[in-house]
């Protein structure tokens, strides 16, 4: 472990930083093929069809209630992805001013390229570790995220 002159540990040894390296890593490898692919797609866009898909018929108030985002920012995400025909938009029948959201067809599939290739990123990261290590960092990534507030 490498330390400066006042005892600390260098970025190199900050775990949480290297946390954040390894998830920056790990999306942007996932996200690679989506841009380079029939569907130029985002990490922003890509979280906004997993929340539709977790949530379908949801409204932009609840996908900007859930991520705490701009909702000038979520509506174009929006727009765009409806541009390109992953979200389908339908009047709310009971308030029309309402617009209920969901996964497409073509989002759908999208989807299941986006989880084939986080399946394929996921096991390249965690080549070499043996099922007890890959529990242990588990059981260690969850003790930290209940430190910090998460389920």
């Amino acid at each position: 472990m490498s330390t400066n002159t006042t005892g600390r540990r260098g970025k190199d040894d900050d775990v949480l930083e290297l946390v954040h390296s390894v998830m920056h890593r790990y999306r942007s490898l996932q996200y690679r093929f989506l841009r380079d692919g029939p569907q130029d797609i985002t990490h922003m866009e890509g979280k906004v069809l997993f929340f539709f898909e977790r949530h379908p018929q949801a409204t932009q108030s609840d996908l900007a209630s859930h991520s705490g985002r701009d909702k000038a920012q979520l509506a174009r995400l929006i727009k765009t992805l409806r541009d390109k025909g992953l979200l389908d938009a339908k009047t709310d029948e009971v308030d029309r001013r309402q617009v209920r959201l969901s996964v497409s067809e073509a989002g759908m599939t999208v989807q299941r390229e986006l989880k084939r290739q986080a399946k394929q990123v996921s096991v390249q990261a965690l080549a070499g570790l043996s099922t007890d290590e890959q529990a242990q960092l588990a059981a260690l990534l969850k003790r930290v995220q209940a430190n910090l507030g998460e389920e």
